[in-house]
């Protein structure tokens, strides 16, 4: 009795798998760094918002309380007797990081609030991820 053996079998070679990692690996170094671009723009974005809405909120805050701004900007998202909050949550928002954001309130050589944070590192000055982003670079007026 013959047994006959398929000249064909299933599944890939080794070659073949071969040529499919490499362009899965192709790929990835195209797509990733491109992806953590963007990721990386998203963050710096919602630290900027942030920072321009807490801003407004002092301003605001400001102008309801005779020019004096408060100490702290807890003070944003603390409810009136009315319930009204300068900032429209429950609590301070952190920046991208999961970190405070700052606040320096008016002094002498600084009419207006500083709202910043120091960013990714948490080191003051930095670049690229680790840079200090505040409302005085947002306005571009520089402080």
């Amino acid at each position: 009795m013959k047994i006959q053996r398929n000249a064909r079998r299933a599944g890939f070679t080794l070659a073949e798998m071969m040529v499919v990692i490499v362009i899965i690996g192709l790929l990835a170094t195209l797509v990733v760094p491109n992806v953590m671009q963007k990721f990386s723009q998203g963050q710096k974005a919602k630290a900027k918002t942030d920072i321009t809405a807490i801003a407004n909120g002092l301003t605001e805050y400001a102008m309801n309380n005779a020019g004096r701004y408060p100490d702290s900007i807890e003070a944003l998202v603390t409810p009136d007797v009315n319930g009204y909050t300068y900032l429209n949550q429950k609590s301070m928002p952190k920046d991208p990081w999961g970190n405070e954001y700052g606040y320096e309130a008016p002094q002498p050589g600084q009419p207006d609030p500083r709202v910043y944070t120091l960013g990714k590192d948490q080191a003051p000055g930095g670049e690229g991820d680790d840079a200090d982003i505040d409302n005085f670079t947002i306005r571009g007026d520089g402080g």
